[in-house]
């Protein structure tokens, strides 16, 4: 169990905390490449607990603001992108994406009031589809990390937004806690009907798995491991990576290439972003029982309210608290869902959300399945703490390589085997756009 104040510390993100402080260190992930057209209308932006606004120009580069006008302090929200750049439509102050002004038509004499008034701009750099945002103080940001799912071509990728209505933490702890998905998303399969060659199928027949765990270069990571079929076991990998990366496993390590971005959009709400290769090529990674038809209930549709100008008007489930996420109880009750609310990320969303926008941790009863969780908790706090006293970065940071072989993904291995050992092996045998540019070197 951790303290009231080590919760405040790992919860909160605003400018001058220590987890928001720590988390500026970091490329962040601040909306789709999509979302911005060419000379487009601004978009309202927030992270962090920080109201911006986001915008492409006419050159096709992408910018994003404080959203106030240093001039007035009007919202820029309301400007006019035009001709490279956001022009104020109070009093007609133009800026580029850099922040520059470039134009200050009401004010005669220019020498008095001088154009190096600056706009508060952030750094902007484009990869896989998601326009990322540098928040830090430094003058050369850091490079972007070596995250496998987001070096991919766009279009052998599938990238999807959900926001969710909870602190950033307690929705990313989800994605680490391995032995619910026994539950939530599988209480209610046959387990006498599933197929024993999908790995997949362990996570199911066996619910209280060990787990494993380990601190790496770039964060945590675990293995639930489980008996497989004679003289096997199952290993199930996901990791963690600084400051709020996941790779989770949705299908065997050596072709799983998909991550999760669990952005603190402020204390309270979560942006996730969900980078999935398989997605995007088609592939089809449902599970299914032994006769090939699909296990019910696991089905991954997102269905989004209407879009809104507002800061929290991006891509909103449809099921909410409101409406109890649209759950059935009369589906719970005759065996054909565990939880009555259709697809994963739903049933998550439901979990997460239920525990309030901030989850008082002090009041947890923790066990060892929890281990991943505790494990990376510690990590966090260490890291805020030690950059707030000392200036120290994870590694992560400026060796941007080190998390080029975080992986989830399940494999099969003969009982025994070092589980660190079989993960290795398995990355030594990974494909994908990391590995083929390893093969190439």
């Amino acid at each position: 169990m951790i303290s009231a104040e080590e919760n405040e510390i790992l919860t909160r993100v605003g400018r001058g905390t220590p987890m928001g402080t720590l988390m500026r260190q970091f490329w962040i992930p601040a909306c789709l490449s999509s979302e911005l057209p060419v000379d487009g209308d601004p978009m309202r932006l927030m992270l962090l607990g920080e109201k911006l606004i986001a915008f492409r120009d006419s050159s096709g580069r992408p910018g994003i603001f404080d959203h106030l006008c240093p001039h007035r302090c009007a919202s820029l929200f309301f400007g006019r992108n035009e001709e490279g750049g956001i022009r104020c439509i109070y009093h007609g102050w133009k800026f580029d994406v850099n922040g520059n002004c470039l134009d200050q038509p009401n004010v005669v004499d220019k020498k008095r009031y001088p154009a190096g008034t600056k706009a508060v701009a952030y750094k902007v750099i484009e990869r896989g589809g998601i326009v990322f945002v540098y928040m830090g103080a430094r003058e050369v940001p850091p490079s972007l990390p070596d995250l496998e799912p987001t070096m991919v071509d766009t279009k052998d990728v599938g990238i999807a937004l959900t926001q969710r209505d909870c602190n950033w933490l307690q929705a990313l702890e989800g994605d680490i806690d391995t032995s619910h998905s026994g539950f939530l998303h599988g209480g209610n399969i046959d387990t006498d009907r599933l197929d024993r060659n999908d790995p997949l199928s362990y996570t199911i027949i066996n619910k209280s798995p060990e787990i494993n765990v380990t601190e790496t270069d770039y964060g945590t990571m675990y293995s639930a491991q489980r008996d497989a079929d004679e003289g096997n076991e199952h290993h199930r990998f996901a990791s963690f990576i600084f400051p709020f990366w996941v790779t989770y496993p949705s299908d065997v390590i050596t072709n799983n290439v998909s991550a999760n971005a669990w952005v603190p959009i402020d204390d309270e709400h979560t942006m996730i972003f969900n980078i999935d290769v398989f997605r995007g090529t088609g592939r089809d990674t449902a599970m299914r029982y032994n006769d090939g038809s699909l296990v019910p209930g696991l089905a991954r549709p997102i269905e989004y309210l209407p879009r809104t100008n507002d800061w929290m008007g991006r891509w909103r489930a449809t099921g909410t608290l409101a409406n109890d996420y649209r759950m059935n109880r009369e589906a719970k009750r005759s065996g054909e869902s565990y939880s009555g609310i259709v697809g994963i990320p739903l049933q998550d969303q439901a979990i997460q959300e239920s525990m309030g926008p901030i989850v008082d941790r002090t009041r947890e009863h923790l066990a060892a399945s929890d281990r991943m969780v505790m494990l990376t908790r510690r990590a966090l706090l260490k890291a805020a703490i030690a950059y707030r006293d000392t200036g120290a970065l994870p590694r992560i940071v400026d060796e941007p390589h080190l998390c080029r072989d975080a992986r989830g993904g399940d494999i099969v291995v003969q009982k025994g085997t070092d589980w660190l050992g079989a993960y290795e092996e398995a990355m030594n045998n990974a494909v994908g756009p990391l590995h083929s540019m390893k093969a190439a070197e």
